[in-house]
């Protein structure tokens, strides 16, 4: 989540910021965008971020993107989140660095 990504949006309590979502294009050639989501620990649970991520997803459809959640399979707050918001898990990725052991 970075405020200077190619959409960002935000959810209030109170006038105070309490949730942001960012998106932004993989690539010219790749319809895809990617976002992320992060709100202040006291306002969780309260459906702020669900709501950004469905609105910034709808955004990104709007625009001729397909929007991507990513998160570790083991963050169980963002897999809920991303199964409140609709989402569906398309597939799963290793990924290999020269630490990883054989």
């Amino acid at each position: 989540m970075e405020l200077d990504h190619w959409a960002v949006f935000g959810s209030f309590e109170q006038d105070r910021l309490v949730s942001a979502a960012s998106m932004y294009p993989w690539e010219d050639d790749v319809q895809i965008a990617d976002l992320g989501v992060l709100t202040l620990t006291p306002f969780r649970g309260k459906g702020h971020a669900r709501k950004l991520v469905r609105s910034i997803c709808k955004y990104a459809y709007d625009q001729g993107y397909e929007p991507q959640y990513r998160c570790q399979l083991d963050n169980q707050a963002s897999v809920s989140l991303a199964k409140a918001a609709g989402l569906t898990l398309f597939g799963k990725w290793d990924v290999v660095s020269p630490d990883s052991a054989e």
